[in-house]
């Protein structure tokens, strides 16, 4: 069809332009594709549409005509397009999500990043709670899916997708034991301690290891944020014993190091995607589901 062929995108830059060669250059292809598509047109319309002149190309009054029809079906199309997504609920939806602390940053942060760019007229509510919250919010339908950890002590919540992330030992950048493929509880006796605190969901975790192994490290720190925490780490102000959930970004660009515990007693954090199982989603919440399934079982896949 004549308004989505290639003629009509060679045409409509070679009006603009005003020569073939010009036109050539801004699309990327030769003068003589260009030319070959304007006259093989001109045939079949039995019309010309350019006068070519010494210094270029001049539209005749058909082809002003055709650039003018050209420019309509290409708007009208357009809007086409987006009653299309209307209909799918791609634009001028509406998707509530939540999604826990540790998220702000990394694959699922990008993924939501990528998401508003490809759907700019999608509306996100995007809130920031723990697990338990989020949770209640979603069985309550106050949330379409939410990102919560450990979702098996959430009853009523339906898991789309999930991630299993070990806890292990995050350490900065360069540190001794930053080489090591594990590391048992002994082997960080040496080293100053940084305590995740309540309400981390690591805490109970790392409370019961602490008691497990009678560990009782002199001079730790305690503390209730994780940003604190790894950033504590960085500055060389100590070790913690964290989910790779925590540190994965810092992991990532290299700025912490982070090693699994030898510790079969331990149980891995699990990262899920969930909703209310008889919560009727939209097609935009569908899509936004879709989308981070992918990463979410992308992640899983890779660790």
């Amino acid at each position: 069809m004549l308004p989505f062929s290639r003629f009509s995108h060679y045409f409509l830059e070679v009006a603009r332009s005003g020569s073939l060669r010009k036109a050539a250059e801004q699309l990327h292809v030769s003068a003589s594709a260009i030319n070959r598509q304007i006259l093989q047109a001109e045939e079949e319309l039995g019309m010309r549409l350019f006068e070519r002149l010494p210094d270029g190309m001049r539209l005749t009054s058909a082809g002003e005509l055709l650039l003018d029809d050209v420019r309509r079906w290409q708007r009208e199309y357009q809007r086409t397009r987006q009653r299309f997504d209307e209909i799918q609920g791609l634009r001028r939806g509406h998707v509530s999500l939540g999604l826990i602390q540790a998220l702000n940053e990394g694959a699922i942060a990008d993924a939501l990043s990528q998401i508003a760019q490809t759907h700019p007229w999608l509306r996100l509510d995007l809130s920031v709670h723990d697990s338990a919250q989020i949770s209640e919010q979603v069985r309550l339908a106050e949330l379409d899916a939410g990102l919560v950890l450990d979702p098996q002590g959430q009853a009523g919540l339906s898991v789309m997708a999930f991630a299993e992330l070990p806890i292990g030992v995050a350490l900065p950048a360069g540190h001794a034991l930053g080489a090591s493929q594990s590391l048992s509880t002994g082997q960080l006796s040496a080293e100053r301690h940084i305590i995740p605190g309540a309400p981390l969901v690591v805490h109970e975790r790392v409370e019961m290891l602490y008691r497990r192994h009678s560990l009782q490290p002199e001079n730790v720190i305690t503390c209730n944020d994780i940003r604190l925490i790894k950033s504590l780490i960085k500055q060389g102000s100590g070790i913690s014993i964290l989910s790779l959930l925590d540190v994965m970004d810092e992991v990532d660009r290299g700025t912490l190091c982070f090693v699994p515990l030898r510790d079969s007693h331990v149980r891995p954090l699990t990262l899920a995607l969930c909703c209310a199982p008889a919560r009727q989603l939209s097609r935009a919440a569908q899509q936004v589901i879709q989308h981070l399934t992918q990463v979410i079982e992308a992640l899983a896949a890779s660790r």
